[in-house]
């Protein structure tokens, strides 16, 4: 679309969300929590059944269709996969208003689809595979899942060993991935996979598109501790993935699973409505304040830190935005990760000072035992994306510039490193 100043397009999107969303009383971040009234949720992982999980990724793909439209699900986008072409500062606006209106809450499968995945295959996709998903994805009209992690290469993505070889025209797979969010919701996964064990770990890797229903496929949900069973083991069987479906240049695969993780790690997006994983400060403070907790000295210093984490990490990702600048983001992604998983850390600290006995033992008091999901599903994303010693690493040697971590594995081929 024509470019328009951010004021006129707000005053557009705010009519469109007056005819087309409910209202609610405050909007964004002055939006007040009445103690005690509505849902009290901050949790980090989903611990719902499979059915309620089901309803809200549907209700994410009414929400998303209803906004292509408009065009309001892709505002950043170009018009040729249904956005508008616009700016950050447009993109701001909108994320602000919709937060005074109703819409589904978070998942993390509709922020993998939109927000890793699609751009993703933005970057390396043939003309076809543009065609084919990026559109699709952006709207949620289908999702997608990532098939990275594996249980016997840990923390070092770089050592898996699911197998692709090559038959014809067509890609065989075999082996495990773990972790996989929500697969069971997923039309199609993003596939990491070893092509070239002859050649070093890094070099012998294979990205492709796989179809979640495809022949050869089973998913098994994984229980999580935290009550919900988003997380899956994903067994590839003999499963034929055609060539079409590889997505990048053959044994690129690294620099593929290095840009999806980029844009994971990425905490500057500027996305709608939805909520924040693991709750917020403002549900902190407002927990504090019925506790009767925030005249003492000591607690009132403990909640300053959390705050002053927040606010650090605001700006944090506001500048990693701004260093991107649409593109793939850099190591600054890192940084904005590691910030966040400690802020979740310490307001699980914070928050265990805070309620005391009331964290763990279910009263039926309103905004307190519901902490405990929070508590069990922050340690998750100390892993998720990389863990935080990997983002260390990330920081030491790509931003600081210091000397890169002895590895004996190096140039050594996949088939020959010690397992």
């Amino acid at each position: 679309m024509a470019q328009i100043s951010v004021e006129e397009f707000e005053a557009e999107a705010a009519a469109w969300l007056e005819e087309n969303a409910e209202p609610i009383k405050a909007s964004g971040e002055e939006r007040e929590i009445i103690w005690g009234a509505g849902e009290f949720s901050v949790s980090v992982f989903h611990a719902l059944s499979f059915d309620e999980e089901k309803a809200l990724l549907d209700s994410h793909r009414v929400w998303n269709k209803k906004k292509a439209e408009k065009g309001y699900h892709a505002i950043l986008w170009p018009e040729e996969f249904g956005g508008l072409g616009l700016t950050k500062a447009h993109a701001r606006a909108y994320a602000l208003l919709e937060r005074g209106y109703v819409a589904p809450d978070r998942h993390e499968c509709v922020g993998v689809t939109t927000g890793l995945v699609a751009p993703t295959i933005n970057l390396f996709g043939t003309p076809e595979q543009k065609e084919r998903f990026v559109s699709s994805f952006l709207s949620c009209e289908e999702l997608c899942c990532q098939l990275f992690s594996e249980p016997g290469a840990g923390s070092d993505l770089g050592n898996l060993g699911c197998r692709a070889e090559r038959d014809g025209d067509e890609w065989v797979i075999n082996g495990q991935k773990v972790w996989s969010s929500a697969a069971q919701y997923s039309e199609w996964g993003e596939l990491i996979a070893r092509s070239d064990p002859d050649a070093p770990k890094h070099k012998g890797m294979t990205a492709f598109m796989v179809e979640m229903d495809a022949p050869g496929v089973e998913i098994r949900p994984i229980k999580q501790m935290s009550g919900g069973e988003s997380f899956n083991e994903v067994f590839f069987t003999d499963c034929r993935i055609p060539d079409t479906m590889r997505l990048g240049p053959e044994g690129e695969g690294w620099k593929v699973a290095l840009t999806t993780l980029g844009f994971e790690r990425d905490h500057s997006a500027t996305g709608g409505g939805g909520g924040k994983a693991g709750g917020s400060w403002r549900q902190l403070l407002a927990t504090a304040q019925a506790m009767g907790v925030t005249g003492d000295p000591v607690m009132r210093q403990r909640l300053m830190e959390a705050y002053t984490q927040t606010r650090v990490e605001a700006f944090t990702n506001r500048r990693a935005a701004d260093l991107a600048k649409g593109g793939t983001p850099g190591p600054e992604g890192s940084l904005g990760k590691l910030l966040w998983t400690e802020g979740m850390t310490l307001m699980s600290a914070v928050v265990s000072e805070v309620l005391g006995p009331r964290l763990i033992a279910d009263s039926g008091e309103w905004g307190t035992y519901e902490w405990g999901e929070h508590v069990l599903g922050a340690p998750g994303y100390r892993i998720a994306g990389g863990s935080d010693e990997v983002q260390r690493n990330i920081i030491g040697e790509r931003v600081l510039g210091l000397p890169g971590e002895p590895r004996v594995d190096k140039g050594i081929a996949w088939k020959d490193v010690p397992k």
